[in-house]
This record gives structure tokens, C-alpha cells and sequence, in this order.
């Protein structure tokens, strides 16, 4: 799972990089800890009548995915059959030699948008698969977080600051063979920004590997990760060392907006969302409900429709507070 840099331009220089997509296939096991949005059925999530229709008619493999995942997983696997299929033995690619990155072109050509194009293109079929296999898994947890809007740019700016670590890394002389041509390619800048995030949220989320076959944190399988581009960075190891930088790049912007949501325009509300107002829905619970139920199931309605807004983390403490001791209530209840 990596970004890449790509046989180069018609006339540009080879930067000399390669890489055989990392054998990782991330298998989170949900059962030892729930993303912060996840709601509980005590919360009532199943008793809002939109909810029990929508599941009703929603069904197959997309359908349960977050929308910006959906839609990245789509782009990516899309773009890469589309360019194989215009590919011609002369000129190449025609996508790839319009989106990937590389420092003369992207900066000095003023050719800005391989900032994020080049986060959509990818080398080779185990590439753009392994890179799909980590949106998947991961992608979810922090779209919820951080709703959809904030989500999508959270991902395009780790991917940009993947580039530019690339970038100041190929100015410093730090990375062998690195030149203004060397392009760059790959979703993996985004992906690394995706994994601290998730491992800021739910460090100790349990995940499984299949290769190596071991079980570890989400804390301890980011550091790894880090440990892995650094030191392929500082000792030049593997042979894909700018696509490493470009990985470390993405998860110090990625670290930087968790720790900083500011940067997103994340604010945390001072006011509690107020309640829903809703018309009368036929109650899904045969026994008789008190006017304080209704109110507190009124009041639940109104934060998970502001999650669903905004994100988990747009929620005020106080409104978080609530919602753990609803849940607490219910279950002491059941």
C-alpha cells in the first residue's frame, strides 16, 4: 500500500524509484472497539422510522459504505481501468501524463492541479487494490468522525501534503535520485493520513494482518507504519524511498488536523443542538412511554441528526455527556 512513482513523462528524467506493493490486508475486528460515532441500539438509532425504512431497501456492498469512500473507491478503480484502456504504446497513459505529480511540472509549469490528481492514479492493479483495501477498512471510522464535507478535504489535503513532503525532501537532497522530474503517483499520502487519524480516535482498536499474520493496536500498528517510512527514508531502504516520504507527509498533516480541528473550521458548539420537531409517528414499543422518554428520544433524535450533519466531532461535551447517559440508562433498563 503505497504511493508510487511511475515509469516518467515522454522526455522527462527517471527518478530512479520503484516499489512492489506492500502484501498488507487490514482486517479490523469491530467487535473490541467501536468508532466514537458508532451509536448503540440503546441510544434508539433503531427506533427512528427513517432509519428502519431506509435499511429495509438498502442492500449489497456499496450501499453500506460512507459516501466519500464510496465515491473514492469508485474514482480510483475507475480511473486506472479507464487509462489502461486509452493507453497507447506511443504516448502512454494519457491520464497518468496528465495528473501525476512531479516537481517541474506541478510548480514550475504551474500545473497545480497534480496536487490532487495525482492522489487518483495509480501504477499498477495490486497498487490501486491494496490502496482500495485501506480506504475501505478505514476510511468509515473517520468520515463519520468528521462528516462527509470536512472528510473529503481532511483526505485531499494529507494526499497534498504527501506531494510537498516529497517535494521538500527532493529540494534538500535527502531523497537519492530525486530530481524536479520524478512523478508521483498514488492514494497512499490520503491513506496514511486516514490511519493516524483513526489511531488519534481509537487507539485501541484491534487489528488483524494477514501478512504478517499478527493482531495489534491501531496505535501500535500506525507507529509501525511511521517506523517503516522513516527508516526507509533515512537509510534508503527498498528502493521507494520518495513514495515513503510521500507517506510521512500525509500522516503529519493528518496528525496535525486531529490534534488542530481549527484547521478544518471544526469549532465546537457552545449550544446543545436543539430538539427535532417532528410530527406524531406511531410508537415502536408496545408499552406506554412517559412525556419524559418522548422528550429525551426527541432530544437523541436531534444530536444523531447533527452527527449525521457534521460529524461526531462537532458535538459539545455536554451533548456527548447525554448521549452516554441515555445509553447507560437503557441498558440498566433492559
Amino acid at each position: 500500500m503505497g504511493l508510487r512513482h511511475p515509469s516518467p513523462r515522454p522526455a522527462s528524467h527517471q527518478g530512479g524509484f520503484t516499489q512492489n506493493p506492500v502484501s498488507l490486508v487490514f482486517l479490523p475486528s469491530l467487535a473490541d472497539a467501536a468508532p466514537p460515532c458508532y451509536l448503540t441500539p440503546e441510544m434508539g438509532m433503531q427506533d427512528r422510522d427513517y432509519h428502519r425504512q431506509e435499511t429495509r431497501y438498502q442492500s449489497g456492498f456499496l450501499s453500506q459504505l460512507t459516501p466519500v469512500v464510496k465515491w473514492l473507491l469508485i474514482l480510483n478503480l475507475g480511473l486506472y481501468l479507464l487509462d489502461l484502456f486509452l493507453e497507447n504504446p506511443e504516448t502512454g497513459k494519457p491520464i497518468r501524463q496528465f495528473g501525476a505529480f512531479a516537481i517541474q511540472s506541478a510548480v514550475f509549469e504551474f500545473r497545480i492541479w497534480e496536487f490532487v490528481t495525482f492522489q487518483f492514479i495509480h501504477g499498477s492493479l495490486g497498487h490501486v487494490l491494496f490502496n482500495s483495501l485501506g480506504i475501505f477498512f478505514f476510511g468509515p471510522w473517520l468520515e463519520r468522525w468528521w462528516g462527509s464535507k470536512k472528510f473529503l478535504i481532511f483526505y485531499l489535503l494529507c494526499g497534498i501534503g504527501g506531494a510537498v513532503f516529497f517535494m521538500l525532501l527532493a529540494f534538500s537532497g535527502i531523497l537519492p535520485g530525486a530530481d524536479m522530474q520524478s512523478p508521483l503517483v498514488g492514494a497512499s499520502a490520503g491513506i496514511y493520513g486516514i490511519f493516524i487519524g483513526v489511531a488519534v480516535i481509537a487507539p485501541n482498536l484491534r487489528v488483524s494482518l494477514l501478512f504478517p499474520p499478527i493482531e495489534l493496536s491501531m496505535r501500535n500498528l500506525a507507529i509501525a507504519l511511521m517506523a517503516i517510512s522513516a527508516g526507509s527514508v533515512i537509510f534508503r531502504l527498498g528502493g521507494n524511498e520518495g513514495g515513503e516520504a510521500g507517506h510521512l507527509g500525509g500522516a503529519i498533516v493528518g496528525f496535525l488536523i486531529m490534534r488542530y480541528p481549527i484547521l478544518l473550521g471544526a469549532r465546537f458548539q457552545d449550544e446543545p443542538a436543539p430538539p427535532r420537531k417532528a410530527g406524531p409517528r406511531p410508537l415502536s414499543k408496545l408499552r406506554p412511554r412517559s412525556e419524559v422518554e418522548l422528550s429525551q428520544d426527541s432530544a437523541v433524535d436531534a444530536i444523531l441528526d447533527k452527527i449525521s450533519r457534521e460529524g461526531f466531532q462537532s458535538l459539545t461535551q455536554a451533548e456527548r455527556d447525554f448521549l452516554q447517559k441515555v445509553s447507560e440508562s437503557k441498558k440498566s433498563s433492559s
